[in-house]
């Protein structure tokens, strides 16, 4: 079971959630004197406002916690946040699922901590025998596992090491996984990969994991894995390549949905692919002006090195849609335009699929993991036209980036079906959340998942 959950707890806090107006009209005391008790403290029900409420022994007894309006479904993390350790019981949902608490729990009780002498001990939440404890207990070391590969300095997480987490999940669950390294990159029809990463000391390479049963629905998964990105010759500013450890984040979103995928062993035909390469500057580093070949064979004119993982992207894009697959999803911390649009909480989708958009948006709403469907515009195209080769690498004077980001791609994808999420894969501290890591969009796409392809 997830280290922030048990099974079994002697004697745990009583945990009582309300939004402002379910306690604003709550008549009875949940427990004795807790009105006067909420009252002495200013306690409205208000997002985050807490009172921890000792009992006889002097030993906090209850834990009255706030929900404001009730529209964050992973409100409970600001809680388990700052709660010390101990075992807790939900007393009163606050009209959360279960399902939707457990989530926010155990994400405000993870810590990045192995670089630390002293080690964190989450708060643990008591999972009823009427819950799924599995299941909430696989998402969360999902979502654990993919906020540990992207907070790991990219001194410990380079391309092999991605390897190396590919290569351990695919012992674990019986895949199969390969990987093309270094100048074979060029010979085995990779090219944009190795343009990247060729000035890096670390090998760049191209990663393939396979699982499940041939003649089974195929679903492919793609992730950007730039390990970090200096912005190559473009480099960028000082406080633009503090968090580039986190550029791998779209390669960790989709490891991590290729783990669930397995676990829950959905009757797919799975295949991941990540391209995985640091975009270094040193005297063969790729530069502006030059035409790259691709493997699906458009050439590209570089306008710009920090758009660097549009390309990497586009080769893995490609290789994936050889396959046919009946659905094709790809993660990627693509644009800073996708933040200025949306914030770094909200995922932008891209897809021309209505069906899987419906979906994904109905099981966005169902986890309370937010989504939001941002248009695949085509005559933004233009923007991206060369005069010297078929397309240029950004384009657009600043406008619509996230979009015509997403149409670049959109020309080496050939799926059936396909969608694109510009995620940031990060967050600054809210409600007592920590900074740093963070899953954007990843429980939306497994609960899409899971009802397109009940497992048996």
């Amino acid at each position: 079971m997830h280290k922030s959950f048990t099974a079994e707890a002697t004697a745990p806090v009583q945990v009582w959630l309300y939004t402002a107006s379910q306690f604003g009209a709550l008549e009875n005391d949940p427990f004795p004197n807790a009105r006067a008790i909420a009252g002495a403290q200013g306690f409205t029900g208000g997002a985050g406002q807490t009172v921890l409420v000792p009992g006889p022994d002097g030993r906090t007894a209850h834990v009255l916690y706030g929900l404001g309006a009730g529209r964050d479904q992973l409100a409970a993390a600001a809680l388990s946040a700052k709660l010390p350790a101990g075992d807790y019981e939900i007393a009163s949902a606050g009209g959360y699922s279960f399902a939707s608490l457990a989530a926010g729990w155990a994400d405000g009780a993870y810590r990045f901590d192995g670089y630390k002498t002293e080690k964190a001990a989450p708060p643990r939440l008591l999972v009823p025998a009427s819950e799924n404890a599995a299941r909430l207990s696989q998402e969360a070391d999902a979502v654990a596992a993919l906020r540990d590969l992207v907070n790991t300095p990219a001194a410990d997480m380079g391309p092999e090491q991605i390897h190396a987490r590919m290569t351990a999940l695919g012992e674990r669950h019986g895949a199969r996984v390969a990987a093309v390294v270094g100048e074979a990159l060029i010979e085995e029809n990779y090219p944009m990969v190795h343009a990247v990463g060729r000035a890096a000391a670390k090998a760049p390479r191209f990663l393939m994991l396979e699982w499940g049963t041939p003649g089974a629905p195929k679903v492919s998964l793609c992730g950007k894995g730039i390990t970090f990105d200096t912005g190559g010759l473009n480099i960028k500013t000082g406080d633009g390549m503090r968090i580039m450890k986190k550029d791998m984040g779209g390669a960790a979103h989709a490891i991590a949905l290729a783990q669930l995928v397995m676990e829950a062993r959905l009757p797919v035909h799975l295949r991941l692919f990540v391209s995985a390469a640091e975009n270094a500057i040193a005297g063969d580093a790729f530069r502006p002006g030059d035409i790259l070949q691709s493997r699906k064979g458009l050439t590209v004119e570089i306008d710009n090195t920090d758009a660097e993982g549009r390309l990497v992207l586009a080769d893995a894009l490609a290789r994936a849609s050889e396959d046919q697959p009946d659905l094709l999803i790809d993660f990627a911390t693509l644009t800073g335009a996708a933040r200025v649009a949306l914030g770094p909480d909200l995922a932008p989708l891209y897809t021309d699929d209505e069906q899987l958009a419906a979906d994904i948006l109905a099981a966005s709403e169902e986890t309370g993991d937010p989504v939001w469907r941002m248009p695949l515009w085509d005559p933004y195209l233009a923007y991206l036209q060369s005069p010297v080769a078929d397309l240029v690498n950004s384009g657009g004077a600043g406008m619509a980036g996230s979009i015509t980001a997403a149409v670049f791609l959109k020309q080496f994808v050939s799926a059936k079906s396909w969608a694109h999420f510009d995620i940031w894969a990060w967050r600054k501290a809210k409600y007592g959340r920590p900074d740093g890591a963070a899953a954007c969009g990843l429980r939306a796409v497994f609960a899409m998942l899971e009802k397109r392809y009940p497992a048996v």
